[in-house]
């Protein structure tokens, strides 16, 4: 096993290739566990999508020494909670319990990475519940929305596909689709273990080592695990879609391709969104919020009445994604002149030197918002093992002072790098069935 020793955690990798950082923050008695697996959406070849939240789900059916029952029961007997998350680069499994209660939730997640039952029955009755959850997601016009813009702009990056996957594959994919799944990416070297809380790290890392370490790294042969994916040319054109359905609101997404996550010009992107839009809170569990009134955003198009909502944002990913900019409008609100207005805002940002007050301002708002969220022992046992999936935690530890040394030059450098009009895609949805008078 090698080690290393700093002054606020312990990192490791066993010889098996698992990773392993451990934070104590003796603040509290309790513990948060995570379990990450650098396995996502990205991971699925065309026609078989859908397969790494399906296998998430199947990890909580149990293994021959612990039924799924009886964790349920463990975790929440001892007052703990406990959940896991399927994303584009990433499936994590985490919890967070009292401190003296953390050891049998250990034991059941080392079981689980090459030991889950995936009983035939129980398979078929999880297919049901996902083609459950894609129709409810169908009914929701943001979601029709953004499948529709993300289409559009990534067609050959496997980020072209939603999370949940899509009915067809669904109902295709087989039991030895999901298994093959499952023993390809849940190996110890493809996965990092975070904990933080009140603990001794020394004593933690025992424990870890005497669970995980006698785990082989391949069950069986396969394959190494290779992640690289062409990437697509931004589109020369602006596309518009529009959508009808139910309801009486209109929504707008706006969709720019954007940078990956560990790109130097990140933080600029931040800035940029504290400017426009109002500082976004990354920390998963929240803790904490900042007002958005003060955006550019806000003042546009909330104050002036051309909008009942505004905001932008980006999901942290690997490679390239999509900044987003959505709008919630009445119907006798104009569209044109809420996009109108919209441009007019980000021009602004592509030939104005921004005033060193605002910057501060904005800086000083997002800066707020992610130190809120870091406070809460489970955020930071989360930011451990997030940093690790496109970056490292320097990222992390060095994120307050990159937003610190952000310019106006930076800022236009990004807006006029980012957001330019001839590569977006342009979503609208239009309520009861019925298009507005005007079209965009």
């Amino acid at each position: 096993m090698k080690r290393t020793d700093f002054e606020d955690r312990v990192e490791a990798e066993l010889d098996n290739g698992l990773k392993v950082l451990i934070k104590p923050i003796p603040t509290a008695p309790i513990i948060s566990h995570w379990v990450w697996y650098r396995v996502g959406s990205r991971d699925e070849a065309p026609g078989k999508t859908g397969l790494s939240h399906w296998v998430e789900h199947m990890q909580f059916k149990g293994t021959p020494n612990y039924s799924a029952e009886e964790m349920e029961r463990e975790v929440a007997r001892k007052g703990g909670f406990w959940n896991a998350f399927t994303f584009f680069d990433w499936t994590t499994y985490y919890a967070t319990l009292p401190s003296a209660e953390i050891d049998g939730l250990m034991h059941f997640e080392a079981d689980r990475m090459r030991n889950t039952a995936y009983p035939p029955d129980e398979v078929e009755s999880e297919r049901e519940v996902i083609l459950s959850e894609l129709e409810g997601s169908e009914n929701d016009p943001t979601f029709r929305l953004s499948r529709k813009v993300q289409e559009a702009l990534i067609k050959i990056h496997p980020y072209h596909h939603e999370v949940i996957g899509t009915r067809e594959d669904l109902r295709s994919l087989s039991y030895h689709d999901l298994l093959e799944h499952y023993h390809h990416y849940y190996r110890p070297s493809n996965a990092v273990l975070t904990i933080a809380g009140d603990l001794n790290p020394n004593e933690m890392l025992d424990k870890v080592a005497d669970l995980y370490a006698n785990i082989p790294d391949n069950k069986e042969p396969h394959l190494p695990i290779t992640r690289t994916f062409p990437l697509d040319p931004p589109n020369q054109g602006e596309q518009v879609f529009e959508i009808d359905g139910p309801g009486d609101t209109v929504f707008v997404e706006i969709s720019y391709p954007t940078l990956p996550a560990a790109h130097p010009d990140t933080y600029a992107l931040i800035i940029f969104d504290s400017l426009l839009s109002g500082p976004t809170n990354m920390n998963m569990f929240g803790g904490g919020s900042v007002s958005n009134k003060t955006s550019r955003l806000f003042k546009a198009l909330i104050d002036s009445g051309l909008a009942m909502g505004a905001g932008g944002g980006s999901p942290i990913t690997i490679d390239p994604y999509l900044y987003t900019f959505n709008l919630t409008l009445r119907p006798e609100q104009s569209i044109s002149a809420a996009i109108q207005a919209l441009d007019e805002q980000i021009e602004r940002l592509q030939t104005e030197t921004v005033p060193e007050d605002q910057i501060a301002r904005a800086i000083k708002q997002a800066k707020a918002i992610f130190a809120y969220g870091t406070e809460n022992i489970t955020n930071q046992a989360f930011w451990l093992g997030h940093a690790e999936m496109f970056s490292n935690y320097t990222w992390f530890q060095s994120y307050i002072n990159n937003l610190e040394k952000v310019t106006p030059q930076d800022l236009i450098r990004i807006a006029r790098q980012c957001f330019i009009k001839q590569h977006r895609a342009v979503g609208i949805y239009h309520p009861n069935g019925e298009h507005a008078e005007e079209s965009w």
